[in-house]
């Protein structure tokens, strides 16, 4: 959080009054263990002044989060970006019922990288590449590849064979929020995604897909290939959503970020990365 204006006399106070569902003695106890921090990561104490624009930062606990036994690979660091190969059932970010047991915060842990940040995005069911930027100053220069489309992703999956269907092929839909929240839908209307996909390799009944999205709508890649009666082995959204089990580990979403490859806005240079990962 960014500090707003305001009368607080210290940083504790204001998060007393601004978080105030939240009792007093907790935040004192926060303080205390040394779990809120500056931008440069030092612990701020009770007594710390409030500074308008500074900013703090305060990673939620959970009283029983359940470990992930798996771990991400780190494939390249400079100065400027850290590239992680992110396994299944890793979540990016902290959300929900995962904070500790995310790719972001172990990376920051293992690396002593405070100022980490993700450039883009992946399900936490789907593994392989991710980049993140590792330097503020640099950070906006990466970011505006994304939406540019100056950043070419490559992705494998395994789903049932479609031999009824010529490859490759560009699979186009509008894509809107369905229900539940979390689900996307294709609807009647322009398209606002796009998909161009290939066989790989054919294993009998499931074929191994090569998938390149030149959009990056949610859950594109899984809604796309269930609309063409192919969903990704695994998948607990598409076509319908499966909530009656925990995470399996024996059967993850078969789904791989398998390279990503850009022009580096810093050096001209072109850059892939490839994950050491297999479906």
């Amino acid at each position: 959080m960014r500090l707003p204006a305001g009368p607080w006399q210290t940083v504790l106070d204001f998060l007393q009054r601004h978080f105030s569902d939240i009792p007093a003695t907790t935040w004192q106890a926060r303080m205390d263990a040394g779990r809120v921090l500056d931008q440069d990561g030092k612990a701020l104490e009770r007594t710390t002044p409030y500074r308008q624009g500074a900013a703090i930062y305060y990673y939620r606990e959970l009283p029983a989060e359940t470990p992930i036994p798996f771990e991400a690979e780190v494939l390249h660091q400079d100065a400027d970006l850290l590239v992680a190969d992110k396994p299944h059932f890793l979540p990016v970010i902290p959300s929900g019922r995962f904070v500790q047991e995310t790719l972001l915060v172990r990376l920051k842990k293992r690396l002593g990288l405070q100022h980490l940040v993700p450039l883009h995005r992946i399900d936490r069911g789907t593994a392989g590449v991710i980049l993140f930027s590792v330097n503020p100053d640099s950070r906006g220069t990466y970011q505006s590849l994304f939406p540019r489309r100056a950043v070419s992703k490559y992705y494998e999956a395994l789903a049932p064979a479609l031999p009824q269907l010529t490859f490759p092929r560009v699979h186009r839909s509008c894509m809107q929020a369905a229900e539940p929240f979390f689900r996307m839908q294709e609807v009647p209307g322009p398209a606002n995604s796009e998909t161009h996909i290939d066989v790989r390799e054919q294993r009998g009944p499931n074929w191994l897909y090569a998938l390149r999205p030149i959009t990056g709508r949610k859950h594109q890649l899984r809604v796309h290939m269930a609309a063409l009666g192919a969903p990704i082995l695994g998948d607990d959204y598409y076509p319908e959503v499966r909530t009656d089990r925990a995470d399996d580990h024996s059967q993850p979403l078969q789904l791989l970020a398998r390279s990503i490859e850009f022009e580096d806005p810093l050096s001209g240079e072109t850059r892939r990365f490839e994950s050491r990962r297999r479906l």
